[in-house]
């Protein structure tokens, strides 16, 4: 019997997310140039991996009291997947934030209000690609065929594009905004528009802002099909993805200070999709177990890390 999600469970998922976006705007404190520490940016992202495990512990235990151990160590299983498959391409999200910030030099004092707005958005837009996705799962079943060939084509793409610096300007999304939107030459404070010549232009910072927007909707249409490999439980699917969101902004600080330590990582991320996008193709032919997907993630984000350090990237 597959259980069903009840209404208080959805609203105290809801009210945690809340409580979680205050808790970490007001007290990831940044210093007086706007950065933040390596050290707190590593505390506070093992905190929302520990918020995330907690949250885990205590679903297990409503589905064991109204059902059984073996349906909630499966249904623990497939959220710990999910949820490691989602924390690992929000990596990969994070060095594209800042390509982004380094390109328009954004400076640091602002970028903690573009990245909240981006982890509101990247919320937003996930809930709604979800749903929309489950739905498509269940009408048309040979939709999950689509998702498993393009986690696959997009894992191979990713695995030639990787090492491989493509300047931001050659962007073509770049290119359409900066055709559609007039752009001030300089910031106003943390402003999105000013006044420039007696007109009212966009400031640099709303460019941002919309990179970084259309950056979640892109990494969304990846992340998505990957975990419905997994599960196609809609709450299982969104309380994975939103706690592997929720500290982003941590591990956004955290990398900024270490990026060069995990240059191997997009690597072991297009193996990963390659990994889940078969899983999907084969999942006629054969079913693999959960724990076994779980596994073979967990080896492949450790030999990256491994890698990353034995063999140093080379300025």
């Amino acid at each position: 019997m597959e259980p069903s999600t009840p209404l208080w469970l959805w609203t105290a998922f809801f009210l945690i997310v809340v409580f979680a976006l205050i808790l970490d705007f007001f007290l990831l404190k940044q210093n007086d140039n706007g950065s933040v520490s390596f050290k707190q940016a590593l505390d506070w992202s093992i905190f929302w991996i520990l918020i995330s495990v907690v949250f885990n512990g205590l679903y297990w235990i409503y589905i064991y009291t109204d059902f059984n151990t073996e349906i909630a160590n499966a249904k623990s299983l497939e959220f710990l997947t999910g949820y490691l498959i989602e924390k690992s391409l929000a990596v990969d999200n994070v060095f594209i934030f800042l390509m982004i910030f380094t390109y328009f030099r954004v400076p640091i004092k602002f970028q903690k209000r573009v990245l909240l707005i981006g982890v509101i958005l990247a919320i937003v837009l996930r809930a709604i690609m979800i749903f929309l996705g489950v739905w498509l799962v269940k009408e048309f079943s040979w939709i999950l065929y689509v998702f498993g060939a393009f986690l696959v084509i997009t894992g191979i793409k990713m695995w030639f594009a990787a090492g491989k610096e493509i300047p931001l300007e050659e962007n073509p999304l770049l290119k359409i905004l900066k055709k559609i939107i007039k752009v001030s030459k300089g910031f106003d404070g943390e402003k999105f528009l000013t006044i420039q010549n007696g007109k009212r232009v966009a400031t640099p910072l709303l460019m941002v802002v919309s990179l970084v927007a259309l950056t979640d909707i892109i990494f969304a249409v990846d992340s998505i099909p990957a975990i419905f490999a997994i599960t196609l439980d809609p709450f299982i699917v969104l309380t994975s993805n939103v706690f592997a969101i929720l500290g982003l902004r941590a591990m956004f600080f955290m990398l900024q200070a270490a990026a060069t330590k995990f240059h191997l990582i997009t690597y072991g991320l297009a193996i990963i999709l390659v990994w889940v996008g078969t899983k999907m193709l084969l999942v006629d032919i054969i079913k693999i177990p959960v724990f076994i997907s779980l596994a073979v993630i967990i080896i492949i984000l450790t030999l990256t890390v491994y890698l990353s350090n034995k063999f140093p990237e080379k300025k």
